[in-house]
């Protein structure tokens, strides 16, 4: 190896400016959900330009530590960093497992649909109708996530849920599903598409998803599952991490 060569290459200068920014993020002194300074005034605080300052924030937006909002600027997240070394394997809301930010609003919306091929093969139940929900996780009013669930009325009837009762059903799909179920199944996929059932609500990074296609069960995988799930999770806000064992 010519370690000349190697002794002439000079650090570049915006990997400097990530690594300041993320030692005032870690530090606190730009908190979580808080907004960076203008990009002028940061670059002009570091002493770099414009340039060198937004190759430095692709790179923290790529790490999951910085959002930025077309319009408004540039956001500090949850920092991964923080986050407890979750297991994806455990069984519980992978949402809250493999999203790096937090949410202060879930709202849900559901309907009755009829029953599909696409339906009978992911419930394994003949059902005239099944239930079909959708999740939209919220922060500061901004999409940052979305989930959309199929359960058969079967299923509904036998547990009792109460579809009159929206804050019981958010705690029965986002808890207490999983502490029922004795076992899933979760696939990782990867999609740039979505759709969402009202044009008014865009999901940041939208073109970008990890898709999470999970099956909860509370029997026998013969059994009909407890329910279907989609999650949709925009790439820059990721925190997939599966542990391998020998």
């Amino acid at each position: 190896m010519n370690t000349n060569k190697l002794d002439k290459l000079k650090r570049p200068l915006y990997i400097n400016v990530y690594d300041e920014l993320l030692l005032q993020i870690t530090k606190g002194e730009y908190e979580a959900g808080s907004q960076l300074p203008s990009e002028p005034d940061l670059a002009k605080k570091l002493g770099v330009s414009r340039a060198t300052l937004r190759q430095a924030l692709v790179l923290l937006q790529d790490d999951g530590l910085v959002r930025n909002i077309r319009g408004k600027g540039n956001f500090v997240l949850e920092s991964s960093y923080k986050q407890e070394d979750v297991q994806l394997e455990k069984l519980s809301n992978p949402m809250r497992k493999c999203h790096i930010s937090t949410f202060d609003q879930i709202d849900l919306r559901y309907r009755l649909d009829p029953e599909t091929e696409h339906t009978k093969q992911v419930l394994k139940s003949d059902s005239s109708s099944v239930l079909a929900l959708e999740r939209l996780y919220r922060r500061e009013g901004n999409l940052l996530a979305y989930a959309f669930t199929f359960m058969s009325m079967k299923t509904v009837e036998s547990l009792s849920l109460d579809l009159g009762n929206k804050k019981r059903l958010l705690e029965f799909l986002e808890k207490e599903a999983y502490l029922i179920a004795n076992h899933g199944t979760l696939e990782v996929k990867f999609t740039h598409t979505l759709n969402l059932a009202t044009g008014k609500d865009k999901l940041v990074g939208k073109n970008e998803c990890f898709l999470l296609l999970e099956t909860l069960h509370n029997k026998t995988e013969a059994d009909p599952p407890l329910m279907y799930n989609k999650f949709y999770i925009p790439q820059q806000f990721s925190n997939i991490k599966l542990n391998a064992y020998k």
